[in-house]
């Protein structure tokens, strides 16, 4: 199991580095938005009590019929008697679907669509392609705000979109990584603190901070590392890092942006929100492209350093239990 399980996330990062994401359409994540749509929706109450109750059932619902359906698999795949094709079956299929947690270069295609109107000195193309990874406001965005917007999302996606379903396929496996996206996909939909949604996301909102609590930090500290490796401050990154990690709202987005603001000397600011960093550096697209970079070395090095350690350390755990 450890080789399969190591195997599946190298396998599955190769696939989204080669081919992306399927169309929305296709996409599980698009089926998990409309399912947690649909139980939202049955879940208002003018009760303020039962509404809340609802945002529970808003995470159980949609947690339970992916574990089920992943159980499911998983108990067909070991009726398979040769031991050569569950292998070859279960880390193909495991790694497809654990792919489908993780957006490597859907970050990046995103990150690259924002840039190119930028540089073409299209804002209005620029504010929407944000638009589309951001939750804020993006219409009276200057230049500057755009691209610390993207910087931003690009950080702060590390997390939620590569190094956080890592961390829970190494401790849970693929029902780990599922649970993991659902639970912060929910957060991204109702976790709003707003008058609509906050009944309905309170559990969600603080599920995806208990979750996010350990991989934010263990991934801001990967991103000093990796700053290290291609040249960057990175003991500017390690004191941003730490100065800066506490200043957002959330209690765990700031640690991975103060981390990257860090490594490229810039200051990553969200307007009446927070500051981030110190303005050495002006804001650039070939900062952008940096940050493209330095997502992409620490999503490696975080499944060398991190994964593959957990995986280890829980099988060595289970070998001494069933001994």
């Amino acid at each position: 199991m450890i080789l399969e399980s190591i195997a599946v996330i190298g396998f599955a990062i190769l696939l989204d580095l080669v081919f992306g994401d399927p169309r929305n359409r296709y996409h599980p994540t698009a089926w998990i938005g409309n399912l947690i749509g649909i139980i939202t929706t049955r879940m208002k109450n003018q009760n303020n009590s039962l509404e809340k109750l609802g945002g529970i059932f808003i995470v159980l619902i949609p947690v339970s019929i992916s574990c089920i359906i992943l159980t499911g698999l998983q108990s067909s795949i070991d009726l398979i008697n040769f031991e050569l094709l569950y292998i070859i079956l279960s880390v193909v299929a495991f790694a497809i679907l654990f792919k489908l947690t993780i957006a490597i270069r859907g970050m990046q295609t995103h990150a690259l669509d924002i840039l190119d109107a930028v540089q073409k000195d299209d804002l209005t193309l620029a504010r929407k392609n944000l638009s589309m990874i951001v939750k804020r406001n993006t219409k009276d965005l200057d230049k500057k705000h755009i691209l610390s917007g993207t910087l931003e999302s690009l950080s702060e996606n590390i997390v939620d979109g590569i190094t956080g379903p890592m961390f829970y396929f190494a401790l849970f496996g693929l029902p780990g990584a599922f649970v993991y996206r659902i639970v912060n996909t929910i957060d991204s939909m109702v976790g709003y603190k707003t008058e609509m949604f906050n009944n309905l996301g309170w559990f969600g909102a603080n599920c995806d901070n208990i979750l996010n609590y350990i991989p934010s930090r263990l991934t801001g500290l990967t991103m000093v590392l990796g700053s290290m490796m291609l040249g960057h401050d990175w003991r500017n990154c390690y004191t941003i890092f730490k100065r800066d990690g506490k200043k957002t709202d959330s209690p765990n987005a700031g640690y991975p942006m103060a981390a990257l603001a860090g490594a490229l000397g810039t200051k990553l600011e969200k307007i009446e929100h927070y500051s981030l960093g110190t303005d050495i550096q002006e804001i650039t697209s070939q900062k952008v492209k940096e940050a493209i970079t330095l997502m992409k070395v620490t999503s490696l090095l975080f499944f060398g350093i991190v994964s593959i350690p957990i995986i280890l350390f829980i099988s060595l755990l289970e070998s001494i239990l069933i001994a």
